[in-house]
Parts: structure tokens; sequence; C-alpha cells
């Protein structure tokens, strides 16, 4: 069959704070075929940004827009997949944000070649690495932001755990903005709220840079409320920090990898970071294909494979089948304080089921379907002229 429409879509809420909130806005990507079939992904990325690296007229051999590589093409199994994934980061390869943007569109491929053969994304990469398809459950954590206060998250980890959540991921907010003392208060109040047989996690929000001797000390100080991991403590490339501070081993594991927008930068985080959990998210990286490598790496090095998710449940499906056949990596970011946008914008979103566990989908492809009417509101509409030429308009929902 033959690639027929690659259409991005803006999606934004009404209003767009300062907030550390991916949230608030999205593109998603479509694409359909000759033979009738559509799929979607998602992209964490800014998406006029995005958008450019589908539109941008060509200026030279390496610099070919993803929409100009992938209409026409042919796509009839997971090796087409591979091929014009290749394709399109040759021809986008001074498109300096091309994975981060090609994410959607990888993603919504695979969802295309599921729906084909009738299977989901995770059965097709069993086949693809020759890896067992059994599906194993991950213990679903939800991912919010710290309160503004010390007294605010502990209410948001009460309610958490009314909820039924077992684990919690609290980031960003005011961690490491007004001292040592205000950021002890802040993971106090998280344990307090979340109580003693719950799993907490801290994500820093990249806030000490490559300052590790700061990073080592917070760890010391957090260890006292047996985090999971403190997250993101240094800066996403910040290689040499991220081994300095792993060489003095911290009483808190470490994890790092959201910010990898390429295979590589996770790459370097295992082999030269000394992380303990990597954390990949399929709408940064490239999409499902080079999280299913970051896998693998992890697999070998012994580092616990996580992904990152602060986006709607179609992200959270793409994530969940990279991984969800290694019985190991047991533990699931779970966007749970998200957006109107965000917690509209599939059908059959995930549940917790009653063992408080989360299960991939067996559903083709993704397995999750979007729901156009609930977010037909939020869509912006986008034209984009060169001179007189347009050269970019939103398609018809």
């Amino acid at each position: 069959m033959k690639i027929t429409e690659v259409d991005p879509f803006y999606f934004q809420m009404s209003e767009i704070t300062s907030a550390a909130d991916g949230t608030q806005d999205t593109l998603l990507v479509r694409i359909r075929t000759d033979k009738g079939f559509e799929g979607w992904g998602e992209c964490d990325a800014s998406p006029l940004v995005s958008i450019a690296a589908y539109c941008c007229p060509m200026s030279h051999g390496n610099i070919i827009n993803i929409r100009k590589t992938l209409i026409g093409e042919t796509l009839n199994d997971t090796s087409d997949v591979v091929r014009l994934s290749e394709k399109v980061l040759r021809n986008g390869l001074d498109i300096q944000q091309i994975q981060h943007a090609y994410s959607g569109a990888e993603i919504a491929l695979w969802d295309i070649i599921g729906k084909k053969f009738d299977k989901p994304v995770y059965r097709l990469l069993a086949e693809m690495f020759d890896v067992s398809d059994t599906l194993h459950p991950k213990l679903p954590y939800a991912s919010v932001l710290f309160g503004e206060t010390s007294d605010a998250t502990y209410q948001i980890a009460v309610n958490l755990r009314e909820q039924g959540f077992r684990a919690a991921k609290f980031g960003w907010g005011p961690m490491g903005k007004f001292g040592e003392e205000n950021d002890i208060a802040l993971v106090r109040a998280a344990r307090e709220g979340m109580g003693s047989a719950a799993q907490i996690m801290i994500d820093a929000g990249v806030v000490w840079g490559t300052d590790y001797n700061t990073a080592y000390q917070r760890a010391e100080a957090f260890a006292q409320f047996s985090p999971t991991w403190l997250e993101e403590p240094l800066a996403p490339d910040a290689i040499e920090a991220y081994s300095s501070l792993t060489g003095m081993n911290p009483a808190v594991n470490i994890a790092a990898g959201e910010g990898s927008s390429t295979f590589r930068m996770a790459e370097d985080l295992i082999l030269h970071g000394g992380i303990q959990y990597v954390q990949i998210d399929t709408g940064r990286i490239g999409g499902i294909l080079p999280s299913f490598h970051v896998r693998q790496l992890a697999e070998k090095h012994g580092v616990q494979y996580v992904n990152h998710t602060f986006k709607s449940h179609l992200s959270l499906a793409a994530a969940l089948h990279v991984f969800t056949t290694n019985p190991d990596f047991n533990l699931l970011e779970f966007p749970a304080a998200g957006s109107e946008l965000s917690q509209r914008l599939v059908k059959n979103p995930f549940q917790i089921d009653n063992d408080g566990m989360v299960r991939a989908k067996e559903q083709p492809g993704l397995g999750v379907d979007v729901d156009i009417e609930a977010i037909r509101q939020y869509l912006t509409q986008v034209d984009i002229k060169v001179a007189d030429e347009t050269v970019f308009q939103t398609a018809e929902l």
C-alpha cells in the first residue's frame, strides 16, 4: 500500500502557562494509506517548530521535509517502517529537530502496520526482535508536579493515595529554587501524603544544571524518605557531571533520559553517565523503534528502563508497547493530572486493573482511538506561506 497523507495537527488549551506541564498543547500526526488504513502518533514537542520539519521547503539534499519523504512511499510491513525511518532521518540530516518531530509519524506508521496485520504493536516488535511476546503488567506511578508549598504537595499526595495509586512521582515546581530546607519539606510532604508503603519518586527538573555536588547533597538528604529515585537533577547533556554524581555513590538511585532526542544521547547516559534508571519518551527520541533499541541497551547493561510520558494516553500506548514484554521493567509513568485536552484525547484510555496494575492493550496497532469530536475544540488552524506559496495548511480533521 501507498502513503497518501501525512498530516500534523496542532491542539492547544485556551490558556498556556509557564508551568512545566507538557499537556497544555500537543502535536498529533495522522497518516493515511490508499488501502484505507489510518494511524495516529503524538509528539512531545513544540507543535509549530515540529510542523516546520513536516513542511519546510527543500534547501538541499539534506533538508527535505518529512511529508515530502513519506507521501507516495510503500508501507507494507515492519521492514518498511525501518526503511522509511532511515530515509526520513537521512533526508532531514540537517533539520536539527528531525527525530523529535518525526516521532509522531513513526508511531503512526506502527499503528497502521499493527492494524493491517491485526496485531498489537508489542507483538510486531516481539516478532521483529525475536523476543517473548508475553505481556507483563506494570505498576503505574502517578506523574504530577509538586505543589507550590509543602502543604499543597501533601494534599496532592493524599488525593493520589485515595485514588488507589501505590506509587507517585512529584516533580518540578519549587524544587531546587528556595534552598535545601524547602526541598526537604517538599519530599517529606510527598512521603507523608502517600504513606510509608507507597513508592515515591522525585523529579528535580534539571534544576542543578552541572552542579553534581548539590545534587549529591540533596540525594543524601532525601534518602531518609526512601524515594525510588532522584530524577534529572542535572541537565540532559551533562554526561560528565552525571558520571561524577553517580561515581560518588549517592544513597538514592539516579534517573535520567527524558531529554534524549536521539538514541545516542540515551546511550551516552547509560554507558558514561552511570544512571540506574533510563527514562525514554517515544514522542521525543524518534518513536517506538529507537525507544526499543534503548530498552535493549538497558537490558544489556543492567539499567532499568522506564517510559517518560507526561502527555496523553496516545503517548502512553506507544510507550507501553516498547517494554511490556520485559518482566523486569515493571514501572510505568502514568499521567495523572494533565489538561482537559490530554484527558479527552482518546476514546478508550488505560484503566488501572483491580490488582493495581496497567496492561498494554491487545487491540491492533496502538490499541487506542483518537476522539476527534472531543478534541476538535482545541484544534488550532495553521497556515504557512513562503512568498505567495502556501507550504502548509491544517488538513480536514
